[in-house]
């Protein structure tokens, strides 16, 4: 599951989008104001970032500016009314990875956030393989050994995290920040809860744990 940064003062913009990125299993966080949505970034681990740039309290181009003095290198597709070439070009100046002029269509929006947020992950291709395992990350499917695996949604962000950066170990921090929004309650054991169910559909040894530090994939399962 993908978190996505919502910075957009125009609530109807914003809820079409939120409900079309619900849709292709996403997460949003909203944020109405250039103030809120710079500290947001610098608060949360997000995948992308959707960037107004005219903005109550801020400019979106300034924030951006901050952000990447500040070597923040989260993947960022403003969109805006701005659509004379200089804005644009400024916009990618400033360090946005793609600029988007309103109106647009939200199917062009979503296949441009999934671009950018494959290169970011240093992927060319739309799976990732890891060993037996597929998943899709477009459809959220995963197969296991040819076979579809049923997953929840949650169950399916956590593999895709540990898919993306397969050599890491992931703490259940790094899982609860890219699973739950800012005003989400937390039960204590709900990463591994998940985490168990997982193990059930791929096998105990699929996924390992290093007490006290976090998760990983098992090394043996990868041919790489």
């Amino acid at each position: 599951m993908a978190r996505i940064l919502l910075i957009e003062d125009d609530s109807t913009i914003a809820e079409g989008i939120i409900l079309g990125l619900k849709s292709h299993g996403m997460m949003v966080d909203w944020f109405s104001d250039a103030k809120q949505g710079e500290m947001a970034l610098q608060d949360g681990m997000f995948d992308a970032v959707l960037l107004d740039l005219t903005l109550p309290k801020g400019d979106g181009m300034t924030m951006l500016q901050h952000w990447r003095a500040k070597h923040i290198d989260t993947p960022v597709l403003i969109i805006t009314a701005r659509d004379a070439i200089a804005n644009r070009v400024a916009g990618l100046n400033a360090g946005a990875d793609d600029y988007l002029v309103k109106p647009f269509a939200l199917d062009e929006v979503i296949a441009r956030l999934q671009a950018l947020m494959r290169r970011s992950q240093g992927r060319t291709q739309p799976e990732i393989h890891y060993g037996e395992l597929v998943y899709q990350p477009h459809s959220q499917q995963l197969t296991y050994q040819g076979q579809i695996v049923e997953a929840t949604i949650k169950e399916v962000a956590i593999l895709e995290q540990m898919l993306t950066h397969p050599k890491q170990i992931h703490s259940r921090a790094s899982f609860e920040d890219k699973l739950y929004g800012w005003q989400q309650d937390i039960e204590s054991n709900a990463i591994e809860v998940h985490i168990h169910h997982l193990r059930k559909k791929l096998g105990n040894d699929f996924i390992l744990t290093k007490r006290g530090v976090g998760y990983y994939l098992n090394p043996a399962h990868s041919p790489i």
